[in-house]
């Protein structure tokens, strides 16, 4: 059980973190936040009733679980000011790019859990990606697993780098799939449906694909074949997009994704 957490950074994923846990049953006086700005200080104490400090001190030392929620390009400057008050407790980092390296380094303690997360975290239908340097215990991955659920479902990886591949398929995946969205929305007004009408089907299939998904033992390809005979709509549409190689062109934006990843994570950990 988590007796106490605390929070670097107050923005959007820890927001989704605290709301999840909150749900989950824990106590509100056992989580902290760091936020140095004024706005969101207040937004997280009317929304969750959580106590806020602008800046890291010694009341970190109580806590059990640190996760960190900073934009990358500041997170090292914050680990320098946290790091006396938290050399007893697991670091769980949902900063993208950042590396464990880094992270351990900076804070001078190898447990270390790296995570990441996606936008659907923020309604508790997201996933997450986990990644422990060797010194985390199992106790400790059960803590990183009780914060991550508050937000969805998760995967544990046994190679760091293999969050880079995380990151184009599932972190960056929601966009992919709004621009999908976006697309049939569009193409259904030119066919003559309201444009309110068109979202909606194109939300509706998207969510109840995703559940059929989910629940069959059968994997994406059968499902697409049972929807898809030949000589009708499905195959015509199936068949304008084979021909114009949209399965290649995906792929290579995904590695695209993974590739810019990678260079975020040089870029910041040598800053």
């Amino acid at each position: 059980m988590i007796d106490r957490i605390a929070f670097i950074g107050g923005g959007n994923m820890a927001s989704a973190i605290i709301s999840g846990l909150l749900r989950q049953g824990t106590d509100r006086s056992a989580i902290e936040v760091v936020e140095p700005v004024a706005e969101v200080q207040q937004k997280l104490r009317a929304q969750f009733g959580v106590s806020v400090h602008p800046h890291a001190g010694p009341d970190l030392s109580r806590a059990g679980v640190v996760v960190w929620a900073v934009k990358p390009q500041t997170f090292k400057e914050a680990a320098l000011q946290v790091r006396f008050h938290t050399r007893n407790a697991l670091h769980l980092s949902v900063a993208a790019g950042i590396r464990s390296d880094n992270i351990a380094k900076w804070l001078g303690n190898e447990r270390v859990v790296r995570a990441m997360p996606n936008t659907p975290a923020l309604i508790g239908k997201g996933i997450a990606g986990l990644y422990a340097r060797p010194a985390v215990s199992p106790a400790d991955r059960q803590l990183a697993q009780q914060v991550v659920q508050s937000t969805g479902d998760f995967v544990w990886l046994t190679a760091e780098d293999q969050l880079d591949a995380v990151t184009a398929l599932s972190g960056s995946g929601p966009a992919y799939v709004f621009y999908f969205m976006e697309a049939m929305a569009e193409t259904g007004a030119i066919m003559g449906l309201p444009r309110e009408q068109a979202l909606e089907l194109a939300i509706a299939t998207f969510i109840g694909a995703g559940e059929l998904a989910r629940s069959s033992s059968e994997p994406p390809e059968i499902l697409r074949q049972r929807v898809t005979s030949k000589g009708g709509t499905t195959y015509a549409a199936i068949t304008s997009m084979e021909d114009s190689g949209v399965k290649e062109l995906f792929s290579k934006a995904l590695f695209q994704a993974q590739t810019r990843a990678r260079e975020l994570g040089d870029e910041f950990g040598n800053s």
